[in-house]
């Protein structure tokens, strides 16, 4: 049971501290350090692609162990708060990944380099709307990463 409880809690931290890395590290230090917005604006992309397919796995992950947990210990509990938040950021990072960064990759790729194209044009505006959205559902994902994390913790306790 105790490696279960590991399991669960390790994929729910790799998934949060990637979360964390990438927007209070990554983020910042590419568009800081790269000579363009342009170069920062494809790695980041890039970064959050493979951050989305992180947290997906993560949260499947967490769910399977949880789920055995609860019910090897006796009380099993497929509707417990944090299973349905985790379902939930599941949820956001499909629709961040799938269809919030799809269309701003098509955009990006419409718009070559963004910085030469005018704040007025409709696909930078739109742009700048869907990065808007990227970055609401990416700390809202974090906020009920953490709320699991506090369920989960006090639960084990």
């Amino acid at each position: 049971m105790s490696l279960l409880r590991f399991l669960m809690m390790l994929s729910l931290a790799i998934w949060l501290g990637g979360i964390m890395f990438f927007a209070f590290v990554l983020a910042p230090t590419v568009f800081s350090v790269l000579p363009t917005r342009n170069l920062a604006g494809m790695v980041v992309s890039r970064s959050l692609a493979r951050l989305h397919w992180i947290g997906l796995f993560s949260g499947i992950a967490y769910l399977i162990f949880s789920l055995v947990l609860s019910r090897l210990g006796g009380s099993f509990q497929p509707f417990a708060l944090r299973h349905l938040l985790v379902l939930l950021m599941i949820a956001l990072v499909l629709i961040a990944q799938f269809g919030i960064s799809g269309k701003m990759n098509r955009l990006r790729a419409d718009m070559g380099v963004i910085d030469s194209v005018a704040e007025d044009d409709p696909r930078r505006v739109e742009f700048n709307r869907l990065h808007v959205w990227s970055t609401r559902a990416e700390g809202t994902i974090l906020i009920l990463g953490l709320a699991v994390l506090f369920l989960t913790t006090r639960r084990l306790s």
